[in-house]
């Protein structure tokens, strides 16, 4: 057998007319796919090495578990954790939007609210003093605005991913351009979702949670890449600002939205293992 993987499958898939398998789904490890273990495996090993000493630490991210679907990260997190071990290194799961707290507000004393707009879920984690308060995902992402905006127009979602990745702008769509259309129609849906949803948490939590001052919200992640998307983020917050449980400081996005969770992973490992040479 032969695979595909990385950006070739999508424009293999998108010149063929068909759907790409995935080895995720809804952020996890597809229960549906047979081979999906193997080629997460191949893909994590080329991507680590070999390890430079024995047991090299080795942080990596992994989604909380998502609050709307009946679904358990503890496989996802336990594969992951084997498969790196195999690798050679010691490895240390961390939650994914935390990641992004760490890597981005240091300013603020690493008190923030992290969102991760990835491909199967949406992870979120509001942290204070770098201890986090609210850690949840939900399982809509940019599969999800795929999928969506696909069967609205009778394109794959190859296709659809293809245009959301390369050529769209969120803050100027023609309302007669009906893929384009689709696409922010369902990234406000899902921006509109994640805010509710925090807001929604906030308030189950709010007892635990003890914030002095205001924080900023940093938004990153893949589906975060298109042009537009901090400021029709931001038209939609300042929408529900008023209501919001929570005084934020400021909306941005992060410096490098593809790497900003490895960025976080690195100060965590730093911060961790400071004393150890």
């Amino acid at each position: 057998e032969v695979f595909v993987i990385g950006d070739q499958a999508l424009t293999l898939a998108q010149m063929m007319g068909v759907e790409t398998r995935r080895p995720l789904q809804d952020g996890l490890i597809s229960p549906g796919e047979n081979d999906a273990i193997d080629v997460l495996a191949q893909i994590i090993k080329t991507v680590l090495g070999e390890p430079r000493v024995e047991g090299e630490h080795c942080f990596f991210s992994v989604p909380a578990a998502p609050i709307d679907k009946q679904r358990d990260v503890i496989y996802h997190r336990g594969v992951f954790t084997r498969i790196v071990e195999q690798c050679g290194y010691t490895p240390h799961p961390s939650n994914e939007a935390m990641a992004i707290v760490m890597a981005e507000c240091a300013d603020s004393d690493f008190s923030g609210i992290g969102i991760s707009f990835g491909a199967g879920m949406c992870n979120i984690a509001l942290a204070t003093d770098a201890v986090a308060g609210m850690e949840f995902s939900v399982a809509r992402g940019g599969d999800w605005i795929d999928k969506g905006a696909s069967t609205a127009t009778g394109q794959t979602s190859a296709q659809i991913c293809a245009l959301k990745e390369k050529q769209l702008d969120l803050m100027n769509v023609d309302a007669g351009d009906r893929p384009r259309e689709a696409l922010a129609l369902y990234y406000r849906e899902l921006i509109d979702y994640c805010l509710d949803n925090i807001a929604k948490k906030f308030k189950q939590s709010a007892q635990n949670i003890t914030l002095p001052k205001p924080i900023p919200m940093v938004v990153s992640g893949g589906t975060s890449k298109p042009a537009g998307f901090l400021e029709f983020f931001q038209q939609q917050f300042e929408r529900r600002r008023k209501r919001f449980p929570i005084e934020i400081s400021e909306v941005r996005q992060a410096n490098d939205p593809l790497h900003a969770v490895a960025h976080g992973l690195l100060t965590e490992a730093l911060l961790e293992h400071e004393d150890d040479g």
